[in-house]
């Protein structure tokens, strides 16, 4: 059973009553009376991160994937909790030192106030965030028209690249490796964004679980279809070398999540004003795609113009 299956049999129906929680089909809670928009996730050990050897790039890591939820609602993140489970093996003096360092260091760079939390005893580590924002207005999933052009901001892939060196699948020599690894701890989030999405989009997502399981989950439902075009889909000048040096298909890199960039649809009438947007704000933003008309054309067109069946779902979460 996968996540979606889970709050439709047992938790949706729970929250008939209550119109912030958005029928728990979207990445927070918003009290429009209230302008409170809340996100919460959860970090396992061994499971969104592989191990606690860097507990100061981990605690960046859990903090700027949590934050990512409310920057592509269109919500500046404002303040945060954080609760920690470990034990002394994770949390003694020297880590605990690197960590409040890393903390001080995100609260500064995104301005965002740690403002509570909790701590408990466990066989592994895990953290638990909690951020917040106030608006008067957040942009949801599902609201996807027809006909609407696809972005994404920064470059994707290089996340992927990072976690699969960390597990030893891939190595390719120091300087890249540092280059991938601080990639999937250090998400560049593109956060100057979120103060033009409810401007331009009409519907967004950031990418956690990968590109395509998250516009999935952006479109959902709805009776829309979209094509993907391989060749606009951003990558960084390293992860290109390295795909073409060892002849290696960009799909199933792009594809696997840890990205944190922000995925949206916006009318064709907003292409100039998105792309003189970019230039002015210095934030790097592509069009990759295309919504459609046709329900469940759902397709990728590679450099060949060969339609491709989507089969690149990235990242699922199971019980």
């Amino acid at each position: 059973m996968d996540e979606f299956e889970l709050i439709k049999n047992y938790f949706r129906k729970l929250t008939t009553k209550n119109p912030g929680a958005l029928n728990l089909n979207d990445d927070v809670f918003f009290d429009k009376k209230y302008k409170i928009v809340l996100s919460i996730d959860t970090y396992n050990e061994g499971v969104h991160y592989v191990n606690f050897k860097n507990p100061e790039l981990v605690i960046k890591k859990v903090i700027r994937s949590s934050i990512s939820d409310l920057i592509c609602k269109g919500v500046k993140p404002k303040y945060f909790l954080l609760s920690a489970t470990g034990n002394k093996k994770h949390f003694n003096k020297k880590n605990l030192k690197l960590i409040s360092k890393s903390i001080n260091e995100e609260q500064k760079k995104y301005n965002i106030l740690l403002s509570g939390g909790d701590t408990s005893v466990s066989k592994i580590s895990s953290f638990t965030v909690v951020s917040l924002g106030i608006s008067k207005k957040i942009v949801r999933r599902n609201n996807v028209k027809k006909y609407d052009d696809i972005y994404v901001t920064g470059n994707l892939g290089d996340s992927f690249i990072g976690l699969s060196i960390l597990k030893k699948k891939i190595n390719i020599n120091n300087k890249f490796n540092n280059y991938f690894i601080r990639k999937y701890f250090l998400p560049d989030l593109p956060i100057i964004l979120h103060k033009y999405l409810i401007k331009i989009a009409n519907s967004s997502i950031d990418i956690s679980d990968g590109l395509f399981a998250d516009l999935n989950k952006l479109i959902n439902n709805q009776k829309i279809g979209y094509l993907i075009y391989l060749d606009k889909i951003p990558l960084s000048k390293n992860l290109n070398n390295y795909l073409k040096k060892n002849h290696k298909e960009s799909l199933n890199f792009i594809s696997k999540g840890d990205d944190y960039q922000v995925l949206f649809t916006s009318s064709k009438k907003n292409r100039s004003y998105i792309k003189r947007l970019a230039k002015r704000i210095n934030l790097k933003i592509t069009k990759i795609g295309t919504t459609t008309n046709i329900y469940k054309q759902r397709k990728i067109i590679s450099h060949k113009s060969h339609l491709k069946s989507l089969i690149y779902q990235g990242y699922s979460h199971k019980f």
